[in-house]
């Protein structure tokens, strides 16, 4: 039995069961990234695409070298461990990249949007399964995501008059609880002032830092992760979980929806909610 850095056997039993599937490009990129020997010394299951997949993003197995961050995409496909299909279930699952993959068995068996067209080829060391489309990571950390929204230009700014912005572009593994414009507006009337800069003037640069750190916990946490539940955030502080709603409860009771979620950036994971939550009694 060959090793899984030794790429997909096309003559594999399991291979020749999905028509017409082949997977010179994946085992290409795996020889000229240098991972080949890392996915052969550790135990691994890989969702490989097939060549069509590649084909369809223009890459082959003579120009598979030339793409950008190549390692980085292929460790995006791998999750530590033997999972064998009848593993699988609904929810996010960490990658040897750091990012997560998505797997939804509600119509087939899907992974983010690449439908499973392979399963079970076992290697000394792991599993390999197919996939019909390429996974591609994400590429914006926290910050890079919000300033691209419009949404969260209140948030942005709160965050950049804080001396936020770089605990939370470069800092690993951070979920982030992210207040819409609106929800900070909302929060403005709430308090009795009619601008943002009037709120900053009223808590200084440490309360604003204690309100903000107060949305974010260290740590991904995705929505299947999600549970009954106080967790302690940055600010030191417990918040609340309530996966009825979804929603989050503060310290002093007031709640605030989870409107959209696993929005995934280069280090951690962006859920939404409509109301600032604070942490003060």
């Amino acid at each position: 039995m060959k090793s899984i850095g030794s790429g997909l056997d096309s003559g594999n039993e399991s291979a020749r069961k999905t028509a017409g599937a082949t997977y010179a490009t994946f085992n290409a990129a795996l020889g000229s990234s240098g991972l080949a020997s890392v996915f052969a010394q550790n135990e691994l299951t890989v969702f490989a695409p097939t060549d069509a997949a590649f084909a369809a993003l223009g890459l082959n197995p003579g120009n598979i070298r030339n793409v950008p961050n190549l390692q980085n995409i292929l460790l995006y496909h791998v999750v530590a461990g033997t999972v064998l299909s009848t593993d699988l279930t609904n929810g996010y699952v960490p990658t040897v990249n750091g990012a997560a993959v998505e797997i939804n068995l509600n119509a087939g068996a899907k992974v983010n949007d690449a439908n499973i067209v392979m399963v079970n080829t076992r290697a000394r060391n792991g599993v390999i399964h197919g996939i019909d489309k390429v996974l591609l990571p994400p590429t914006q950390n926290i910050v890079e995501i919000a300033a691209g929204n419009e949404n969260f230009s209140i948030l942005v700014a709160a965050v950049e008059a804080a001396g936020y912005v770089e605990l939370l572009a470069t800092t690993n593994n951070l979920t982030v609880f992210a207040p819409t414009n609106d929800a900070f507006l909302d929060l403005l009337k709430e308090l009795g002032f009619d601008s943002l800069e009037k709120l900053l003037d009223k808590i200084q640069v440490e309360g604003l830092q204690k309100v903000l750190a107060y949305h974010v916990f260290s740590g991904r946490v995705f929505s299947s992760d999600l549970s009954n539940t106080s967790i302690k955030m940055l600010s030191e502080d417990e918040l609340t979980i309530d996966v009825s709603g979804p929603s989050l409860i503060d310290l002093s009771g007031r709640v605030s929806g989870i409107v959209a979620t696993d929005i995934q950036a280069t280090n951690g994971v962006i859920h939404v909610i409509d109301k600032v939550v604070l942490p003060f009694e």
